[in-house]
């Protein structure tokens, strides 16, 4: 048996095992696991290495519309490229409907943006911003039959929030259609309130967004939206949570024997409110929502991690420039209600949890693995195709180099921002060779992929959200 390529040396690990074994691939897919596969067009010497399951980023922004004058930092070629480099091959970008838009032409306009432009594998949720009995009745269920299986609502934001009766009515055409309802758990009216108090006392800098949404408003967001779920009898899953009172909510949920499913990000374990304290603007680069906290929130979100109360670590990637296009909001608007909110991360997410969760000790590599591929795979309705190194999956595979050590900066990255929040931080353990379908993207840390490579990926729907 002859193979296109086989990966040599290597140590295999899956959510589940972990195993010395060399891995045969064929058509794109994994054809063989074992030793002495025999022969390959390519041999990829892997010894001393970790052969994984490709990352799969299902929460990330990329070239989505963000107000006037603000320009999102990465489209699809730089996302997917900083996406690969960081380990991934496959991301979840959103769709974003925006008001009195058809949903099913915010589609086509993504479709456009991303067509022969990315170098991993794709797949977009919808952001449902204007329920409309058309998006009820008729585009949404289409959309969802066509393999758009999941999709986020806000419950915070002026142009996106959605009050609790179209919460409802977006989710009960989830559970119509067997499909995922994402949620952003924030009370938009606290936090106008907080906001407003802030700004006639005169505290605007970029550290007061941390004060305007505090955690209480992510708590009782996170209460409400299980509340609804549950009033719709619909599967749930609560993204960025930031906090242990939002955690606690989704455990004692889980206990009860609710289908809510919970998200944590990198920026809940290593960053804190504090970093948005730089001088003059510079807070501004860790402004996010919800907001990093504190170092008794970081160990929640630890905690849910090695738990199982979040089944999914992604990025929340949403990049903007320390510019007047971004972080700098437009002239003569010095609040921190106008900067962005959103940090880049599509390319450190893995190397972090790498680092500060299997290297200290905090995780075992198998859950790495379930967190930052598997259980994305399982959660959107990808798996087994993506997610796992088994016979007949996609040959989606990240080799990292365990003991590597990087100190993460902007000049080595390759996003579309001008910074990252993570400058300084040491890790170690670093994605160096990275195959989407069987096809090189990076290899030793040099690009070697084709732009337009990547894929849009049609989902099942997910077991999570399957009615019994």
């Amino acid at each position: 048996m002859t193979f296109d390529t086989i990966i040599r040396g290597g140590t295999v690990a899956t959510a589940s095992d972990t195993f010395a074994c060399d891995v045969g691939i064929r058509d794109g897919r994994i054809a063989a696991l074992g030793r002495d596969l025999g022969d390959a067009k390519e041999i990829i010497d892997a010894s001393g290495r970790l052969v994984l399951p490709g990352g799969i980023d299902s929460h990330v922004h990329i070239s989505q519309p963000s107000g006037p004058g603000i320009v999102m930092a990465d489209d699809f070629e730089s996302a997917t490229r900083a996406a690969a480099f960081g380990g991934n091959t496959t991301v979840l970008p959103f769709c974003l409907q925006e008001r009195g838009q058809s949903l099913r032409q915010a589609v086509k306009d993504y479709h456009a943006k991303a067509e022969g432009n990315c170098y991993i594998d794709v797949s977009f949720h919808l952001i449902i911003s204007d329920p409309s009995e058309q998006v009820l009745g008729q585009e949404l269920p289409a959309l969802i039959k066509d393999g758009y299986t999941s999709f986020k609502v806000f419950m915070t934001y002026e142009d996106l929030a959605l009050s609790d009766r179209q919460i409802l009515e977006v989710m009960a055409v989830a559970r119509e259609t067997q499909a995922l309802v994402m949620v952003h758990a924030e009370n938009f009216d606290a936090i106008r309130f907080l906001t407003d108090r802030l700004e006639r006392l005169g505290q605007t800098a970029p550290h007061f967004h941390g004060t305007s949404r505090p955690i209480p408003v992510e708590r009782e967001a996170t209460h409400r939206a299980i509340a609804l779920a549950e009033l719709v009898d619909v599967p749930v899953m609560i993204v960025h949570v930031s906090n242990r009172d939002a955690m606690e909510e989704i455990r004692r949920a889980q206990q009860r024997g609710l289908k809510v499913s919970g998200e944590t990000c990198p920026q809940y374990l290593v960053l804190t409110e504090k970093d948005m304290e730089g001088l003059n603007m510079e807070g501004a680069k860790y402004v996010c929502s919800p907001p990093p906290r504190d170092a008794a929130s970081q160990a929640a979100c630890w905690e849910g991690l090695q738990q199982g109360v979040f089944s999914v670590f992604s990025s929340d990637h949403c990049p903007f420039r320390y510019d007047e296009t971004g972080k700098l909001a437009p002239k003569g608007r010095t609040s921190f209600r106008w900067v962005p909110n959103g940090i880049p991360g599509i390319e450190t997410r893995l190397p972090i949890l790498f680092s500060e969760g299997v290297v200290k000790g905090r995780i075992d590599l198998n859950r790495f693995v379930a967190l930052s591929s598997t259980n994305h795979a399982k959660t959107y309705g990808l798996y087994p195709r993506k997610g796992t190194i088994a016979v007949g999956a996609d040959a989606d595979i990240a080799i990292w180099d365990p003991a590597r050590e990087v100190t993460i900066s902007q000049n080595i990255l390759h996003h579309g921002a001008d910074y990252t929040p993570y400058e300084g931080l040491h890790v170690t353990g670093w994605p160096v060779t990275m195959l989407v379908r069987g096809e090189t993207v990076v290899a030793d840390g040099a690009l070697v992929g084709r732009k337009g490579a990547g894929q849009h990926l049609a989902r099942d729907p997910s077991p999570f959200a399957k009615q019994s």
